[in-house]
């Protein structure tokens, strides 16, 4: 079975098949992947309207080169899956509408996809894929989940953020230091040169005796220090740069650690675009050494947006029997969708 997946959630558009083998995990054929960041920058940030504009012109050129690239036609697709959501709403019809017209010029079923359970199944992608169970660190955009994840539909969430996620601390701080959009990878790059403890910044939720979390206060701190340097700030700012860095990280590692004591499991995922930050990986593949813990990542270039997730997971969830793709072609699109109102494995 073959299933093309749409990605448009955000700012790239992502297109990807993969071949479904038996009881197998999914093999990724091709995919390609156009991102947006050239556009948005001159704004400071996405506008969806850019967004969903650029959607509509990069999709099926897209899908063309993934399709000639993987040796099969358009004919030889079996499921067409796409993100439904969450992400903004003119992006996601963008990809629904596309993927619903294929689907029915092809007599073909669609799939919609939940684009947090794309990001967490992306490890299966990887040269090293995980095994069921394992927790799962989930750090995407707006999203920072632990989860306790047994299997395709088997997910418990065990803590998540009350108010800024880690990608939005990472890039709100980077602004407040006036570094380019998006702000994440420029400040992890500007950290290289600077000192993780020059400032003493909040580290929020770190005791809380909970695995939820909470960044804003971080943010805020950011701020502070940002107006009390005033015109010193240039001479400062890697080390700004790095101690909100390593506040961020001792976060996400002390509440993964965390998980795991309380799962009691020995394997780690980490999933989402500040899955790719280096110094994450660095003390996360440390600590979890010494515990015996296997810790898995996607490849780096699949931890941001892109539709290779998409059409794992939607191959994941028709092999693990929690969704039949339907031969229905009117669609809605999900901005707001939490991944617990899936359909799970009974």
């Amino acid at each position: 079975m073959l299933v093309l997946g749409i990605e448009s959630s955000c700012d790239e558009t992502g297109v990807a098949l993969v071949d479904v083998q038996g009881a197998a995990v999914p093999r990724l054929l091709s995919h390609a992947l156009h991102s947006q960041i050239a556009m948005h920058q001159a704004y400071g940030g996405v506008v969806p309207e850019l967004a969903s504009r650029d959607h509509i012109r990069r999709v099926l050129p897209l899908a063309q080169s993934v399709l000639a690239e993987s040796g099969h036609d358009l004919g030889e697709v079996d499921v067409v899956a796409y993100t439904r959501g969450p992400g903004l709403a003119g992006a996601l019809l963008v990809g629904a509408g596309v993927a619903c017209a294929l689907g029915a010029a092809l007599e073909r079923p669609v799939l919609g996809v939940h684009h947090l359970e794309g990001h967490l199944l992306s490890p299966f992608l990887s040269a090293d894929p995980p095994e069921f169970p394992f927790v799962a660190l989930l750090v995407s955009g707006g999203h920072t989940q632990l989860m306790e994840v047994d299997g395709v539909g088997h997910y418990k969430v065990l803590g998540e953020t009350i108010d800024d996620a880690a990608g939005e601390a990472f890039d709100k701080s980077a602004k407040l230091l006036g570094l380019p959009y998006p702000g994440g990878p420029w400040l992890a790059k500007l950290s290289e040169s600077g000192s993780e403890t020059a400032f003493k910044l909040p580290r929020p939720l770190l005791h809380s005796g909970d695995l939820d979390f909470s960044f804003a206060g971080l943010k805020t701190a950011v701020l502070t220090q940002v107006r009390k340097l005033g015109d010193e700030l240039e001479a400062n700012k890697s080390d700004l740069a790095a101690s909100t860095q390593a506040a961020i990280v001792e976060v996400l590692l002390k509440k993964s650690l965390a998980a795991l004591d309380r799962t009691g499991l020995k394997r780690l995922v980490v999933a989402g675009g500040v899955g790719a930050n280096k110094r994450l990986r660095e003390q996360l593949n440390a600590a979890c050494a010494k515990r015996g813990v296997r810790v898995h990542y996607p490849e780096l270039h699949l931890c941001t947006d892109n539709g290779a997730m998409i059409a794992m997971a939607g191959a994941m969830r028709v092999q693990a029997g929690l969704e039949q793709p339907q031969s229905r072609y009117a669609f809605d699109v999900k901005p707001r969708w939490p991944l617990d109102a899936l359909p799970v494995a009974a």
